[in-house]
């Protein structure tokens, strides 16, 4: 049995008190449902048992009925105790046993304090006169203690424990000001010392002060905790000091103690689990770099993979390295600590059943992204035309894909409607020859044919980025009412390059036809007026110019 004599606190009572938290609940409720009862007789047993403490200890539990319930029958029992131990300032009780029809008496120096039955017994699993005397010997302790615990000489060392904890706990409170007026200077420089890189690469759109704020906010939260576990445990120290608050004391330990060592059990049982959770991700994260390095070099050019692009490369790894992931899952869950619960199984339907009913179009744009990159239609630098918009393709995402368009905006467009529209792509060569770039003109009918072909494919020569070979060709569109339309065709392999390309062979057959003084027809025709409504003169820019200066000086 424990001895229930005060001794003196700090390491022994607190170890002790650890330990009966901690072992507590596994021996009692062993005794509590015992194998060989049945469910419904152990779950009356629980209802008609209670402890009898004394100045926080548990002596022992006793049964009680439907006449006399067990808590009751504990206070009786309590009282008897106390009333025993105030009598007397006696060093030794005297137990004595007397046999009774309904159990066996047990008397402290004369007195009756409880009678053991057999009901006792057979809730403790053992004979009636062995659970009688380890009954008795508690009692003795408990009496001996309670009057051990009152002497002056113990409320002397619990007041001396009592300001000795009080002293710990200033010195702890300034131990913990200390530190938040130190966090609050050092945390700022600490971050511009060690943090500067990421608010370089951030371009300042994270500022070391916002950085050092979260921090702060982390350790003043974790220095928040430590004092409130430390005045807990002064409080709980304080108290256990003095017999007469043990009890509470007892209390505010068991309390906050109890779930703190259900939660370390918890991890310990949960280590072997733990260990391979760590192994399969040390494996896939091995696996992963392994892939990444191989990914590397192809895209280097040390492995060749045939028709494999090199803008594959970062799409694949990352579809990979979500597969190696996912399997990875399949392999944890069954090691995540509430994985086998209702609950958790709830919680992945309820996922499921989300991302099943909210992400169509998530997974639509999905597969329509990685049927754009890896069909080959289009490609990071290429010029396109989607619908109403023309520009370079400048990042193709899982989602959607960004063009910038020739009037340097940037346009996003969902991979969807990329999948389903037609693409004209200008970047693409399907021979030698190039784009094929034409415009359309409207000459009278009164114009030689051949001189209007002759002065298309001067205006052709002349432009910038329009190829000699093959040579540029003229094609008759429409008669028209008032107007042939001829068609001036020239190849290029400057598909980025179009609208100024296009822009230059407009000017050029402007002045082409300027200088011959044949008069392009406008859309809208009434009559000829009476001259060619065509410049006198050619325009001279270098003229022009200098005239502007001149004006200006």
């Amino acid at each position: 049995m424990r001895s229930f004599v005060k001794a003196p606190f700090p390491l022994g009572v607190l170890l002790s008190m650890l330990f009966a938290a901690w072992a507590f609940s596994v021996p009692v409720m062993a005794q509590d449902a015992p194998q060989d009862v049945p469910e419904a007789d152990s779950a009356a047993a629980e209802t008609f048992m209670a402890p009898v403490i004394v100045d926080g200890d548990t002596l022992f539990h006793i049964r009680g009925s439907s006449a006399l319930p067990a808590t009751e029958r504990a206070e009786n029992i309590q009282d008897a105790i106390i009333k025993v131990a105030e009598s007397s300032d006696a060093t030794d009780v005297d137990i004595t046993y007397q046999d009774t029809e309904i159990g066996t008496r047990i008397l402290a120096d004369g007195q009756m304090v409880t009678i053991v039955t057999e009901a006792d017994a057979e809730l403790e699993q053992m004979e009636l006169s062995v659970l009688t005397v380890l009954h008795g010997d508690a009692i003795r302790d408990a009496i001996m203690a309670y009057r051990a615990n009152r002497t002056d000489e113990a409320r002397v060392s619990g007041a001396i424990e009592a300001a000795a904890w009080t002293l710990g706990f200033i010195v702890f409170v300034l131990v913990i000001l200390w530190l938040h007026r130190r966090v609050r200077r050092r945390t700022l420089i600490f971050v511009r010392r060690y943090l500067r890189d990421v608010e370089e690469a951030t371009a300042k759109s994270v500022q070391a002060e916002a950085i050092a704020a979260l921090i702060r906010y982390g350790l003043n939260f974790g220095l928040l905790i430590i004092f409130f576990l430390g005045f807990y445990y002064y409080l709980s120290f304080v108290l256990l000091a003095f017999a007469e608050s043990r009890y509470f004391a007892q209390l505010l330990l068991t309390y906050l103690t109890e779930p703190v060592l259900l939660i370390f059990r918890g991890i310990l049982s949960y280590i072997p689990n733990m260990i391979m959770l760590a192994l399969i991700a040390w494996v896939t994260i091995y696996i992963i770099k392994g892939m990444r390095v191989f990914f590397d070099a192809v895209e280097a050019g040390t492995f060749d993979m045939g028709d494999f692009e090199k803008h594959w490369v970062n799409p694949t790894f990352n579809i990979a390295r979500v597969v190696v992931i996912l399997i990875a899952l399949v392999f944890a869950v069954p090691y995540i600590p509430g994985s086998d619960s209702a609950a958790f199984q709830g919680l992945t339907i309820l996922v499921g059943a989300m991302l099943s009913l909210g992400a169509n179009s998530v997974v639509s744009n999905m597969l329509a992204g990685l049927f754009v990159i890896y069909r080959r239609s289009t490609s990071i630098g290429d010029r396109i035309q989607i619908g109403d918009h023309i520009g370079d393709v400048v990042q193709i995402k899982l989602m959607e894909t960004h063009l910038k368009s020739i009037k340097n905006e940037l346009i996003s467009i969902p991979n969807a409607q990329l999948m389903n529209s037609d693409v004209v792509n200008f970047s693409k060569q399907t021979d030698g020859k190039g784009l094929l770039l034409h415009t359309t003109v409207g000459i009278g009918y009164e114009e030689p044919p051949e001189k209007v072909e002759a002065m298309l494919i001067e205006a052709a020569r002349r432009t910038d980025g329009l190829r000699a070979r093959p040579e540029p060709f003229v094609l008759w569109t429409a008669l028209a009412d008032y107007a042939i339309n001829y068609q001036i065709n020239a190849y290029t392999t400057r598909g980025n390059s179009i609208p100024r390309i296009k822009s230059d062979l407009h000017r050029n057959i402007v002045e082409v036809f300027n200088e011959n003084g044949v008069q392009i027809m406008t859309p809208s025709y009434v009559a000829d007026p009476p001259e060619p409504k065509i410049p006198n003169h050619p325009w001279d820019g270098r003229l022009a110019h200098e005239a502007v200066e001149d004006t200006d000086n």
